[in-house]
């Protein structure tokens, strides 16, 4: 049997924090959900992400500590270019970190990185015009 990927997990420290930063981004999460230990949602094709607070996380091993800086890499495809620009001002905008702001790459994709709660980096990406895909 060969594995599968299925999901990226996130350590919360603050549940409805977490989840609002991920609404910004385009994710329909249930606002009940932000009162929640553990929460699922499927991106697609059967991957999901898997939220847990720091409790959830100690009670599976009792000698968790948070990561300094978060472990956990994702990425968001945008529209376009201009959308990689609207998106990060909108989470900046909100009060999140940027860590990059959208410059043009030179592997043909507008990109920038944005912070979630948890210290966690987000990529946003689209094609720059004329970029090979």
């Amino acid at each position: 049997m060969t594995a599968r990927f299925s999901a990226v997990g996130i350590v919360a420290a603050d549940m409805g924090k977490s989840l609002a930063f991920y609404r910004r981004l385009g994710l329909d999460i249930p606002a009940e959900a932000d009162g929640e230990p553990h929460v699922e949602y499927e991106v697609g094709g059967g991957v999901r992400i898997l939220w847990d607070t720091v409790e959830v996380a100690r009670s599976i091993d009792p000698d968790y500590r948070p990561s300094a800086g978060g472990g956990v890499g994702m990425a968001f495809a945008c529209a376009d270019a201009a959308d990689v620009d609207r998106v990060y001002a909108d989470l900046v905008g909100a009060g999140h970190t940027g860590d990059k702001e959208p410059w043009d790459a030179f592997w043909g994709q507008r990109y920038a990185v944005v912070v979630d709660p948890d210290g966690n980096h987000v990529d946003l990406f689209a094609p720059l015009p004329g970029a090979a895909t």
